[in-house]
């Protein structure tokens, strides 16, 4: 799916890298990108305070585009859209949509501006 990040406001300071998924005949290219996740739990000075890395928000694939998003929204819009699933990446944390028509850029692009809001931050435990 050709999909251009830079459109997307409101998103910066990502990541990405093309890694393989699947292996022998089902394995695929697909383009990762994450985002730092900010750790509101420990502060950094904390003995408890853990790096938490990178949390991946936006998964290209050949036809498709997956983002996180909560259960709510995700049930809604498999309901709603022929073109929408449970994403493959995310399982049950997110969407994978397939490059139909049915969904526009604007919603495309609210979409995975929400999935790097979702990813960036950390809940609080």
């Amino acid at each position: 799916m050709v999909f251009d990040i830079s459109k997307v406001s409101g998103i910066s300071d990502y990541s990405h890298e093309k890694v393989t998924v699947g292996e022998g005949v089902d394995a695929e290219k697909v383009v990762v990108y994450r985002v730092k996740v900010d750790d509101k739990v420990d502060e950094m000075d904390s003995k408890n305070y853990v790096y938490e890395g990178e949390r991946a928000f936006l998964v290209i694939r050949k036809n498709t585009l997956e983002v996180r998003t909560d259960e709510a929204l995700r049930d809604l819009l498999i309901e709603k859209y022929e073109s929408v699933m449970q994403s493959r990446y995310f399982g049950r944390g997110g969407i994978e949509i397939v490059d139909s028509g049915q969904l526009d850029m604007e919603e495309i692009n609210d979409l995975v501006r929400l999935s790097y809001n979702l990813s960036k931050e950390k809940e609080k435990i």
